[in-house]
């Protein structure tokens, strides 16, 4: 689930209404095209919801925008997170928790997350919007990492980059695994 503080739930509700409306599409298109029930897609605009990451995938693919694009506020040119602070979004059925550390700005296609995970479950994320390509480079722990038929172990330092338009998957092999991870939008 999404940080559920009041200012990240705004902008998220902002964001969805305003990328919804450049869309040219309806509350019930938009929430067809997602799989998400129309009075969900209401709840998150009118800023009452707090979505979990797949439901706010889902409608990442569905309007054609990164991630961070819905839930981060305009950032200012020189831009230092803390590592206490940031905005935090966790998985729904895993333990997996990423940070956004770097929305993609002006004239690029890219964001950057912080990712700690435990061991115990597995993150498989559904495919993203076409042309999307992931790298991860471990800081700390194990982990298996990759396109869900293939995925490769890391140890820290390693990186690997495979296509984020296909189904994959983050399983942490050790405690307290860390990893950056850019998403890139071809």
């Amino acid at each position: 689930m999404v940080d559920s503080s009041k200012a990240v739930i705004t902008v998220i509700a902002a964001a969805l209404q305003r990328e919804r409306h450049r869309a040219g599409l309806s509350l019930a298109e938009t929430a067809r095209r997602a799989g998400i029930a129309k009075s969900t897609l209401s709840q998150l605009e009118s800023g009452t919801g707090n979505p979990s990451v797949e439901t706010l995938w889902a409608l990442c693919v569905t309007l054609d925008v990164p991630f961070a694009q819905l839930i981060e506020p305009p950032q200012p040119k020189v831009q230092v997170i803390r590592a206490d602070e940031g905005l935090v979004v966790s998985a729904e059925h895993a333990d997996y928790i990423a940070k956004v550390l770097s929305s993609c700005p002006p004239n690029a296609r890219r964001d950057i997350y912080l990712v700690t995970a435990q061991p115990g479950t597995v993150r498989e994320s559904e495919p993203h919007r076409p042309g999307v390509f992931e790298h991860v480079v471990l800081s700390a722990g194990r982990a298996l990492v990759g396109i869900l038929e293939e995925p490769v172990e890391l140890r820290p330092g390693d990186y690997v980059g495979y296509p984020g338009d296909v189904k994959h998957v983050f399983e942490a092999l050790t405690p307290d695994t860390v990893a950056v991870l850019v998403s890139e939008h071809v």
